[in-house]
């Protein structure tokens, strides 16, 4: 009987490969769900609703959509959404304008009152200005973020979409209780904020009432972060770190893609306001043409404006728009250019930047007037 134990020993292998490879084989290629939750709120393209943000739905869909996830579209009431304007030319948005799969789920979104959480691998709420509005208060989509967190799926939000998880209790505390999350800062709000004045509150404030451990970073700047199953992002410009991060946590690795010129122009922007000017200035040099050089400038011009009397500020603003002064030329930024050289007490910079202003555009009042003011008479550059 002995040489039939190998025997024996070799069919009962034979018998658990037979069960456990296939079972292998199907979580290694299972294909997981993902639900983006968008405001039902917007009308007119935000003219007379403020909607969610296009920027921040299109990115993360192609994100999603690249990486073999499932994707459906929710809304409070379900049906046709609208979001808040955008820019038509953006290239992650011709690709989603132009996909007829995407379209049909915008125009007929499910209801959250009919998701179950079982059906979901993750959620995603889209930000945009609509969700102060709706999904807020949206009871439903309370009860399903409860139920995904319950099964501890993954929970992400971006910007504003964030303040769909600050109304939510379990055991009598609220779900966001020192958990580590982020969104739209006030400094945001104060710089960049249109209909800010109309919200009941602002999503900072109620984050941290609700005891979230929030933790933001300079207006406008990449800020994502990871709390056990949540994944939150600051703002329209973490979307993509928001998107891949959902991946990951789903055990895949984010295919390659090219990154968005804006999504590399504010990375870089941040390596510039920690320090490493340096390597912002040799990025550009040698590729300024895979940036967008006006949202740098737009960048450091709002810096220096909300800086007020903040001389330091001031000046790290004006660094920001100087990375772009030898590749980008916009008369309406370099006219207060000047006037940011001024308040910080650079005369000499002040003048040199109208005159090229002058150099570029001979006929410019704005330049001429802001010279004359300064009591300068006009000289030819270099003289």
């Amino acid at each position: 009987m002995k040489s039939f134990k190998p025997i024996i020993k070799m069919k009962k292998l034979l018998f658990i490969l037979i069960i456990c490879v296939p079972a292998m084989s199907l979580a290694q290629t299972k294909t997981n769900k993902i639900v983006m939750i968008v405001s039902s709120y917007g009308k007119d393209m935000g003219k007379t609703r403020p909607g969610f943000d296009m920027d921040e739905f299109s990115q993360a869909y192609q994100i999603f959509k690249a990486n073999g996830l499932v994707v459906e579209v929710a809304s409070p009431k379900g049906g046709k959404v609208e979001p808040g304007q955008f820019n038509k030319d953006k290239p992650y948005h011709k690709i989603v304008l132009q996909d007829s799969s995407a379209m049909k789920l915008l125009n007929q979104t499910k209801p959250t009152s009919i998701l179950h959480a079982k059906d979901y691998d993750a959620l995603y709420v889209v930000g945009g200005k609509g969700p102060m509005f709706d999904l807020v208060v949206d009871p439903s989509l309370q009860d399903f973020i409860l139920d995904m967190d319950s099964r501890q799926s993954i929970i992400s939000t971006i910007c504003h979409g964030t303040i769909a998880l600050a109304n939510i209790k379990k055991d009598n505390k609220y779900l966001i209780e020192n958990k580590l999350i982020t969104g739209y800062s006030n400094e945001e709000e104060a710089m960049f904020g249109k209909t800010g004045s109309e919200f009941p509150f602002l999503l900072e404030d109620r984050l941290i009432l609700r005891g979230a451990k929030y933790k933001k970073d300079g207006a406008m700047l990449p800020n994502m972060l990871k709390d056990g199953n949540y994944i939150t992002g600051q703002n329209p410009y973490s979307t993509t770190l928001v998107a891949e991060e959902i991946i990951k946590s789903l055990g895949k690795t984010p295919v390659n893609r090219t990154k968005y010129k804006d999504e590399l122009s504010m990375e870089l922007v941040k390596k510039a306001v920690l320090g490493d000017m340096t390597l912002a200035q040799a990025e550009l040099k040698n590729n300024s043409l895979n940036y967008d050089l006006e949202l740098i400038a737009v960048y450091g011009y709002y810096q220096a404006m909300f800086a007020k009397d903040d001389i330091e500020k001031i000046k790290k603003g004006t660094a920001i728009i100087e990375l772009v002064i030898p590749y980008y030329f916009n008369e309406d930024l370099y006219i207060p250019l000047s006037e940011y050289y001024l308040k910080s007490g650079n005369k000499t910079k002040a003048i040199a930047t109208l005159n090229e202003v002058l150099k570029k555009n001979p006929g410019s009042e704005k330049a001429s007037n802001s010279l004359k003011k300064l009591s300068i008479s006009i000289a030819k550059p270099g003289q």
